[in-house]
């Protein structure tokens, strides 16, 4: 197991979210999108965020997604459940994969979502596969960042959209640790909005729209940081997933905003056609 599997994985992670919704009054026999919604969108903003994202996508039903760090399944069983979209999702922690797979036999019943232990370095799919790469927070652990585009764009087929929404480096400095995605700065490797933006194009994608939300994620923050948390509410989904460390990371990523260490793109961007001969 690499440090990044080490820092995500939890063997107990199905348990605990059942557990949790158990709490929350869910019923288990009959679980929905909308029970799911607090526990399952590991990313800020969570399920407006992703709601977001596919609308500025314009995804309709039938469209074929690959989710790239797709974590414990949240964003594609919403693609599935509410855009009808087939939608293949990968992460490199194996229990991820496990407990979206539970979940989504719970919810979807039926819809097309699927899931598989796999690198985003080494996507285990031909060329051309999909109609739409989708990714939220995935690249902050992964360092070959134009391996990493070179795959998205590979199996993306020719007029196919990288949809995006990721966490970069501001001009303020090194993050504050530890984060979500990293107890210390050795499996974090963020890039500037700038950076990140050059390598996608290297790599041969198109930009359709590029927004920067980092002063709106900020605001965010400053409202959640000033919530409490009602006393027996059933744990958060970040908190399931990442343990006690999560009110320390909060804390962190709210200085981490504040003092400009961090910021949040959103793009969509797209596969060219070749160009036509004669």
């Amino acid at each position: 197991m690499n440090p990044v599997q080490r820092h995500y994985t939890r063997f107990d992670l199905a348990d605990r979210i059942l557990d949790a919704l158990r709490q929350s009054g869910a019923d288990l026999d009959a679980l929905t999108l909308d029970d799911l919604g607090p526990i399952d969108e590991f990313h800020i903003r969570g399920r407006e965020a992703t709601t977001e994202l596919a609308e500025l996508g314009s995804l309709s039903p039938g469209t074929s997604v690959l989710d790239v760090g797709c974590g414990i399944g949240g964003p594609s069983r919403l693609l599935a459940a509410r855009y009808g979209c087939r939608v293949t999702g990968i992460d490199l922690v194996g229990e991820y994969c496990r407990v979206a797979t539970m979940l989504a036999l719970r919810v979807c019943r039926g819809q097309s979502v699927r899931y598989c232990q796999a690198s985003a370095l080494g996507l285990p799919f031909g060329d051309a596969t999909f109609d739409i790469v989708w990714t939220q927070h995935a690249s902050m652990n992964i360092e070959d960042k134009q391996r990493l585009y070179a795959e998205m764009i590979r199996v993306v087929r020719p007029g196919g959209r990288l949809l995006l929404y990721d966490i970069v480096a501001g001009p303020g400095g090194p993050i504050h640790c530890p984060v979500p995605w990293a107890r210390d700065p050795a499996i974090s490797f963020l890039v500037t909005a700038e950076q990140l933006e050059d390598g996608l194009r290297a790599a041969g994608f198109d930009v359709t729209t590029w927004q920067d939300l980092t002063e709106p994620v900020r605001e965010w923050f400053r409202k959640m940081r000033g919530r409490a948390r009602a006393p027996g509410a059933p744990p958060s989904g970040p908190s399931i997933l990442l343990g006690s460390a999560w009110e320390t990371m909060t804390g962190n990523m709210v200085t981490n905003f504040e003092e400009h260490r961090v910021g949040v793109v959103r793009a969509v961007l797209s596969r060219p056609h070749p160009a036509r001969e004669g």
